[in-house]
């Protein structure tokens, strides 16, 4: 079968995420029905995805129950159609599954390759078709819509594409809804997809296809453009590319490249993109690396003082993806590389206004901090400031007076503490889950009952030896906290005893919040 090589590119592409479901098969990651349900009503209300497959049939009871519960939210909410469950050709069994869970879409699974079709399921060809077709009048009479996966279809398309011509012939004259394209072992390349997707849709230009990648090799946001180009009019993702083996198309690197490249329309709130990336980072336990695009926390960090300058000066440095668009704001990193303008963006992001001189001398400080632990934050910067020009620049409205942490075996420890703010001194003691929390918890008692205020909340805690350290080196704790205003306030300590560290590092936040609160 020949045909001209045509682009039928869509101006409006349905996303499908697939986090709960093949998200779930990264290794090590379990959610609990609650969180899936959780996770599926942000899918849906905040980030608005067109779909969300969220289970395998009849893999557990757990899951079973998360199925029902999410069923019976989006039946509620109106989008019990946007539900998708994955299912299996097995004399309706998960059919029944489905059914009984008040699911209305399964994604039936077929074998989309002539090696699947005989090696694993021992079946000729027109006997798999045979079976689909009584999954599908089976679904029928249950009122279940059907989406076909043509499992391994990029497998079956390089060495058996007369098989996918046959099962696609038999069943184009069925009632499903779409044709799922998956390249399950990640073998496509840019190339590849061009031409497999070219072929499906100019033999069958009337069928809806939706393109599943892998990224065994790193091509599977490539690979999702070139399906979306050449026709797909669906695409599949998980949030942060989680999936077996390298993962999945990450939702978010889908949807930048999809409206910047290719000029395509989706229903996606890129606002909410961040929100759920760090959800399901906090649920499933895999940490976003720094550098992973739209959502690492480094991306929209400058380092090179020439980069800075350009960006004051014109924009220079910036392209289409702005920060802001994805809820976040542009940084510039202070270390050994941070020029002028670095430390500029920042003192007059603080408010601090200096003369060349100190500015200069801010810098060299910088420079040198840079290079013995390569870390430094904007909100060490007042401090440096204080330090290299010796006179109050930041006042310390927070001191810690005196404090006292114990633990004893069978008992929870016990924090004391004595500290002063805004001159004012305070005494207060509490018991925690580990030292560091009962002195948070004797603080917040301040705050609470003498200040009458809200304590910031803690949103990351890490430790880790400073860069070029030792077992026997300092530890270095970063602790992030979320104020009442919505901003995130990120502050480090360095001592030989981590919770002496942890201690520093709150003493820091507390500074800054005290120095907001007298600005307002």
């Amino acid at each position: 079968m020949d045909t001209e090589k045509i682009s039928t590119g869509s101006t409006h592409v349905e996303i499908m995420d697939s986090t709960l479901r093949d998200g779930e098969q990264t290794n090590g990651v379990s959610f609990l029905p609650h969180e899936k349900l959780m996770i599926a009503r942000l899918l849906l209300r905040d980030v608005n995805v067109d779909r969300i497959e969220v289970a395998s049939a009849r893999v557990s009871e757990g899951e079973k129950s998360a199925v029902k519960r999410i069923c019976k939210f989006a039946e509620k909410d109106g989008s019990l159609d946007r539900i998708e469950v994955l299912g299996f050709v097995d004399h309706h069994k998960s059919i029944d599954w489905i059914n009984e869970c008040g699911g209305k879409v399964i994604n039936l699974l077929a074998k989309g390759s002539e090696k699947h079709c005989i090696q694993q399921l021992h079946r000729t060809p027109q006997q798999h078709i045979d079976d689909i077709l009584e999954e599908l009048d089976y679904a029928d009479k249950l009122g279940i819509k059907v989406n076909l996966y043509l499992e391994d279809w990029s497998s079956g398309m390089k060495q058996s594409p007369e098989y996918v011509y046959q099962m696609m012939e038999s069943l184009k004259g069925t009632p499903i809804q779409r044709f799922l394209l998956p390249d399950t072992l990640g073998i496509l390349n840019f190339m590849d997809c061009t031409d497999f997707v070219q072929q499906m849709v100019s033999y069958y230009p009337d069928k809806h296809f939706d393109f599943h990648a892998h990224n065994d090799y790193d091509l599977a946001v490539s690979n999702t453009l070139a399906a979306v180009k050449n026709g797909c009019k669906g695409v599949h993702v998980t949030v942060n590319g989680l999936g077996e083996r390298c993962g999945n198309a990450p939702l978010a690197s889908v949807q930048a490249a999809l409206h910047d490249q290719l000029h395509v329309k989706t229903n996606i709130k890129e606002g909410q993109l961040n929100m759920i990336s760090r959800v399901v980072e906090d649920h499933s336990g895999i940490a976003l690396a720094a550098n992973q695009p739209i959502v690492g926390d480094n991306v929209f960090t400058q380092v090179a003082g020439v980069h800075a300058d350009g960006d004051n000066k014109s924009q220079l440095y910036c392209n289409s993806l702005k920060p802001e668009r994805f809820g976040r704001k542009r940084a510039y990193a202070l270390g050994k590389n941070s020029g002028k303008a670095n430390i500029e963006m920042n003192l007059e992001e603080l408010g601090m206004d200096l003369t060349l001189e100190q500015k200069r001398m801010v810098t060299q400080r910088i420079t040198e901090l840079g290079d013995r632990k390569e870390y430094v934050t904007q909100a060490d910067l007042p401090y440096i400031v204080s330090d290299v020009l010796k006179h109050n620049t930041v006042e310390d409205r927070v001191k810690l007076l005196s404090y006292m942490v114990s633990t004893s075996y069978g008992l929870k420890p016990i924090a004391s503490i004595k500290v002063s703010i805004n001159g004012e001194t305070y005494l207060a003691d509490a018991t925690g889950d580990g030292q560091y929390d009962a002195f948070v918890k004797a603080l917040r008692k301040v705050y609470k009952v003498n200040l009458n205020r809200t304590f910031p909340r803690l949103a990351n805690y890490s430790v880790s030896i400073p860069p070029g350290g030792h077992t026997d080196a300092l530890v270095q704790t970063i602790i992030t906290w979320h104020g009442q205003d919505g901003r995130d306030i990120r502050t480090h300590g360095l001592d030989a005893d981590q919770t002496e560290a942890a201690i520093k590092a709150t003493i820091k936040m507390l500074n800054i919040v005290e120095a907001d609160q007298s600005v307002r």
